[in-house]
């Protein structure tokens, strides 16, 4: 079994920030599209947030 070393936790840190970086920048770059094209997910995700409610009080009250 291999020790993680303090170039393990400085590489895993510099990774993480650059990837933050790097998906906000890619976001905010493509929020025009995001807009346009996905504009009614957040009903979809009520929707499957409602269903999947829905199912687990139904399978208490069965139970």
């Amino acid at each position: 079994m291999q020790h993680i070393t303090t170039g393990h936790w400085i590489f895993a840190g510099v990774f993480i920030v650059a990837f933050l970086v790097y998906l906000t920048w890619s976001y905010r770059k493509d929020l025009k599209m995001h807009k346009l094209h996905y504009s009614g997910s957040f009903y979809v995700l009520v929707a499957v947030i409602f269903t999947l409610f829905a199912y687990y009080v139904l399978k208490q009250m069965l139970h």
